[in-house]
């Protein structure tokens, strides 16, 4: 039968295309967990042909006139949101607190994580034994909390200074792999390797001098070679450190290989770069591309998710990117979003059930004057004025509305 009208939005499913036929039960099964009744055109309505090969609908010819980077972008943004809504793209791991209760109860866990990552670095730029066990137990905490909750210690992440970029951005990666790790379903063996491999992957940049780590302008190719050599004497600190797994060595040796095998230093390609390897190079572009840095403005996390996916299969894993843009949400935590009612907002928290319709701290009205309680809505049943559902319209920068994200989220004052 060819089905063309769901009972709900069709932006909300991982189908495509505003009409499809539907043809095997795999399909009858997926739309089944999306739809409870759909509208379908009659054989007389429709009459695909017999003999055509496959008379499934294709995307529209654009006109002569369509601006083609538009239409690419409307194009990505359509494979993005089928990725998005696919629904085996659920973690195995049930969330066990609410966002409210985890944040309480996880924030004196990020409090000591954040000293003790500022203590490894300072410990690896004076040649002092690295604090392991203490790096270990607080790598622990935070997959116990991840595993509980990952929208917390996600909202976490929303923190940064660019003056404490390398120590933040070494723990905001250890967080984002454990929260991946999750989504993926790995082992908390696993996760406990990859949280700590993430969190120690930046340490050989205590050796680099610190006028061209932290030079606000672009660096000279000599220069880039000097940043790249943070793997190699990464690994060389971590390789003379009692008490780190070879496999968190081996997260911090490949975590700028890629797949098309452009990175560096080995020149891995495929899996020989393992999927630990890759999953931290995701996580570490992802959170680089987002942080403002010395010479440049970090970008939306919502930008960063459409290029890591137009890089897949060249820089990034195929597979590893959709799941992890089912991970992040294509609105992640912390997105300045504007509404279909003309309000403006913060995501404050995701709905991995009804991944478009997360939670979201209104900041400004539809007229554009401030709402001074910033009140936190679930846009699922919420309706516009007119009576229509109420949906996400675009990402803004945070540049253009003035809007600071990080007060819009359910964080401690103190913090």
């Amino acid at each position: 039968m060819y089905v063309c009208e769901l009972d709900r939005p069709w932006r909300e499913t991982p189908f495509l295309f505003q009409g499809f036929e539907i043809r095997t039960e795999d399909e009858l099964k997926t739309l089944r967990q999306y739809c409870r009744t759909v509208y379908i055109k009659t054989l007389e309505s429709h009459a695909p042909s017999r003999n055509a090969p496959d008379s499934r609908p294709v995307p529209p010819k654009p006109p002569l006139s369509a601006d083609p980077t538009k239409l690419r972008a409307s194009l990505l943004y359509q494979d993005m949101l089928k990725i998005n809504n696919h629904p085996g793209g659920r973690s195995v791991y049930a969330d066990e607190t609410t966002l409210e209760e985890e944040v309480s109860l996880v924030k004196e866990t990020f409090a000591e994580a954040s000293a003790m990552v500022q203590e490894i670095m300072w410990q690896a730029k004076f040649g002092k034994s690295l604090d392991v066990p203490g790096a270990r137990k607080v790598v622990g905490k935070m997959m116990e909390s991840v595993l509980r909750n990952p929208d917390a210690l996600t909202c976490f992440t929303q923190l940064k200074k660019k003056d404490e970029y390398t120590a933040q951005h070494s723990l905001r990666s250890s967080i984002l792999a454990l929260v991946f790790g999750r989504q993926l379903g790995l082992s908390q063996e696993e996760l406990e390797l990859l949280g700590l491999g993430a969190l120690l992957c930046d340490i050989g940049k205590m050796k680099i001098p610190s006028e061209i780590l932290n030079r606000p302008a672009p660096l000279a190719p000599d220069e880039i070679g000097v940043i790249r050599m943070h793997v190699p004497w990464g690994v060389e600190i971590l390789e003379k450190t009692n008490q780190i797994p070879y496999a968190a060595i081996e997260i911090a040796r490949r975590h700028h290989e890629r797949f098309d095998g452009s990175g560096y230093l080995e020149k891995l390609s495929g899996d020989a770069i393992g999927q630990l390897g890759m999953i931290a190079g995701i996580v570490d572009h992802y959170d680089a591309v987002t942080s403002d840095r010395p010479f440049r403005a970090g970008v939306t996390a919502h930008t960063a998710l459409k290029k890591m996916y137009e890089w897949r299969g060249t820089l990034f894993q195929p597979d590893l990117v959709e799941k992890f843009i089912q991970c992040m949400g294509i609105y992640p935590i912390g997105s300045i979003v504007e509404l279909n009612t003309g309000e403006i907002g913060v995501v404050a928290a995701l709905n991995r059930m009804q991944r478009l319709k997360p939670r979201v701290a209104l900041a400004l009205r539809a007229d554009k004057t401030p709402y001074p309680e910033m009140p936190v809505v679930n846009l699922v049943g919420r309706t516009t004025p007119q009576g229509r559902p109420c949906e996400i319209e675009r990402v803004l920068e945070p540049d253009v509305c003035d809007i600071d994200p990080t007060p819009y989220l359910p964080l401690p004052t103190a913090i």
